[in-house]
């Protein structure tokens, strides 16, 4: 495509099927805009050319809309056909579907995987108000097998012990204190060795979890069996940070924190991005990948900014890799303990020593931060932020009945011989019109591809509740995944009811 009647556009364009080809001006920044989102911003080289790839279309579907913009309006919009070389009549706007590539829990790991005890552990240093919105959204939006460990590092203000102490007696909660101030590492490491055998979640205590926070970071972790440690996404966690990186990025106006965490788990897909580290604000880690790397190396980086890193390398060098939990949000104050400008030194600090023992570390996340993967997660998350605020979702299998439109969205699951039918009741908030085929018969193998069905149908439409009698077989798929349904709430461990 020759666009030199647009004089500030790129001088040529082409489209291979998998990667555009760009020519401009040496260093001149080109928008790449995608169903009229913006999806990347990208300066051409010394010899003029910008090359992208898109191995996948990140909205999911075979063909996605481009436009193109170097400072002024964007340019006409023409098609991408994945697979297809050249540029074609630019067509309606997609609905977003679920991403190739996407990688999900069957039935048997999952009844491995989402049954495990996770310790949730939390280090507290002073910030009471912000220690009391962690614990109190940890609490009410738990689901499945774990327990809360929270240690108190010799916090300095007076209203810490008091708040702690009103937590006491919640089951599967445990509150401790360090006798004196170990930092944030020798405090997490304890919590890790109180921890067994558990999995273990390390989470800041000035962060707010949301609903299925738990479940969508057990399921980033063992989607893959080589993966060691999965960490959430945020509006305000550096490398982290969705859908802009490195910054504090404000939710849509008028939309709740529980809005924003709804749209990601919603609409940022199941292809987990992977980067050579993690981030321990909110971070899983695997007991396998703890027993074969060892706790977090509390000598060289005491007070924290950076041991998360480390581990993360190290676990890497044995072999293991880091996901990204896309469909998890988790909010971040930051600096609650110690400000900012200490937060500034200390991660100086702790890059000075990553440098030194990882020497490509930062050369290796860089390649990493905007591989497709993770370029489809930003993008997928502003087409999110762009539209109006999400519903929880429900799915009402066999006929039963729910009343729609009282904040929820609603699909109908007719149940044939051969196929179900799916048809949401508001095809223009949840696309949803879809015929599944399943096994007919009552042998195992056929009702072991209709939970796999099932199991995936849960995951890529992101089912919030089940209304209607399930078949037994199908109801265990569903309790796997922590979803409530007629006659079964998914079991809060703290005792705490929805």
């Amino acid at each position: 495509m020759d666009t030199q009647a647009h004089s500030r556009l790129p001088r040529r364009l082409d489209w291979d099927g998998h990667a555009l080809a760009l020519e401009s001006a040496p260093g001149q920044a080109v928008e790449v805009w995608l169903d009229q989102v913006i999806y990347a911003c990208l300066p051409a080289d010394a010899a003029s050319r910008i090359v992208l790839a898109l191995p996948d279309l990140p909205n999911g579907q075979k063909s996605i809309q481009l436009q193109l913009r170097c400072g002024g309006e964007l340019s006409s919009p023409v098609q991408l056909c994945q697979g297809q070389a050249g540029l074609a009549r630019a067509d309606t706007l997609l609905p977003l579907q679920p991403l190739q590539g996407e990688e999900l829990l069957d039935p048997t790991t999952a009844a491995v995987a989402l049954a495990r005890e996770v310790a949730i552990i939390v280090p507290v240093y002073n910030a009471a108000e912000a220690v009391r919105s962690c614990l109190d959204s940890v609490l009410a939006h738990t689901r499945g097998a774990a327990r809360l460990i929270v240690i108190d590092d010799a916090s300095s203000e007076a209203a810490i012990a008091p708040l702690l102490a009103s937590y006491r007696g919640i089951a599967g909660v445990e509150i401790l204190r360090n006798d004196s101030n170990l930092g944030f590492t020798g405090t997490v490491n304890r919590g890790m060795q109180l921890a067994g055998r558990a999995d273990v979640v390390l989470l800041n205590a000035d962060t707010e979890v949301a609903a299925h926070w738990l479940d969508g970071l057990r399921a980033a972790a063992w989607a893959r069996s080589d993966t060691a440690s999965a960490t959430a996404v945020s509006d305000n966690a550096g490398a982290f940070s969705v859908p802009e990186l490195e910054q504090e990025n404000p939710f849509p106006q008028g939309w709740t924190f529980a809005q924003a965490a709804l749209a990601l788990r919603q609409c940022a897909g199941l292809a987990y991005p992977r980067l050579p580290t993690g981030n321990g604000f909110c971070i899983y880690l695997k007991r396998a990948a703890l027993d074969a790397v060892g706790l977090f190396d509390a000598h060289a980086f005491a007070q924290g900014y950076g041991e998360e890193n480390d581990w993360c390398q190290r676990a890497e060098a044995a072999g293991w890799q880091h996901a990204i939990a896309g469909p998890v949000l988790v909010r971040h104050a930051r600096s609650q303990s110690f400000g900012h400008e200490r937060r500034r030194v200390l991660g100086e600090a702790g890059m000075a020593v990553l440098r030194q023992r990882w020497p490509r570390y930062e050369a290796d996340v860089g390649a990493t931060l905007f591989s497709p993967r993770r370029r489809a997660l930003d993008w997928r998350v502003r087409c999110a932020y762009a539209r109006p605020a999400p519903l929880p979702r429900l799915l009402c299998w066999e006929g039963a009945a729910a009343t729609p439109g009282d904040g929820q969205l609603l699909a109908n699951c007719s149940v044939q011989r051969d196929h179900w039918l799916l048809q949401s009741a508001d095809a223009q908030r949840w696309p949803l019109c879809e015929r599944i085929a399943v096994a007919a018969g009552d042998d195992a193998a056929a009702r072991a591809q209709r939970r796999a069905a099932f199991a995936q149908l849960l995951q890529r439409q992101a089912i919030d509740r089940i209304v209607g009698t399930l078949p037994a077989e199908l109801a265990a798929v569903a309790d796997l995944f922590q979803l409530d349904r007629d006659g079964a709430a998914a079991a809060n461990p703290f005792g705490v009811r929805a």
